[in-house]
């Protein structure tokens, strides 16, 4: 059901474009998310029972969404921009869920194990392969309820922003002085475009 961890890793380079410190963490945290909430067939069988809550916009979150299937446009994969290499895998039969954070003492660990390797990065591939979950890794098990609309399938009227013109799915406007507004329009100060 689950390909090997070498095998995973040859995947995660070639969706990533290379393979990196971030790329075998995220394996890693992915093997373990899954072991943990005992989802054995996320391709498959298992893929409507997960969402995978991101924490961070790194190669680390290429590499979770190869493992486990979870895509943005498929709507399991969820985005918080939290700066955190962490993530939270979702057991949605349960609400039940496991948040895994990388540990910072890992770094220290990779050069305490391979002194002899000068390049940081070469370190951390190398030790972050052989050091146990637990070096790695705090797992904490936690309630996730994750909202009907923001679930696959999910279905809500469509509006049009009364001053762009633009669709929004989803409910995502504000309503101000009685007009329906997307939320770049209703707050020009967030857009990321000028």
């Amino acid at each position: 059901m689950i390909d090997s961890f070498d095998t995973l890793l040859q995947r995660a380079e070639a969706a990533h474009g290379h393979i990196c410190a971030g790329q075998i963490l995220g394996v890693r945290m992915a093997l373990l998310g899954l072991k943990t909430l005992g989802i054995e067939d996320p391709l498959g069988a298992d893929r409507k029972r997960l969402v995978a809550f991101v924490e961070i916009d790194r190669c680390a979150t290429d590499a979770i969404g190869m493992v486990t299937g979870c895509r943005l446009g498929k709507r399991t994969l969820k985005f918080r921009d939290w700066g955190k290499m962490a993530a939270t895998f979702v057991d949605l039969s349960q609400d039940l869920g496991a948040r895994i954070v990388a540990l910072e003492t890992s770094r220290d660990l990779a050069r305490e194990l391979h002194p002899e390797i000068e390049s940081k990065s070469k370190q951390q591939m190398l030790a972050y392969r052989e050091l146990d979950d637990a070096q790695l890794f705090r797992v904490d098990r936690v309630r996730v309820h994750v909202d009907p609309s923001e679930l696959p399938g999910y279905k809500a009227d469509r509006v049009v922003c009364s001053r762009c013109g633009e669709g929004i799915n989803f409910g995502r406007y504000e309503e101000l002085a009685g007009q329906k507004l997307c939320l770049s329009c209703a707050h020009p100060e967030l857009r990321y475009w000028s």
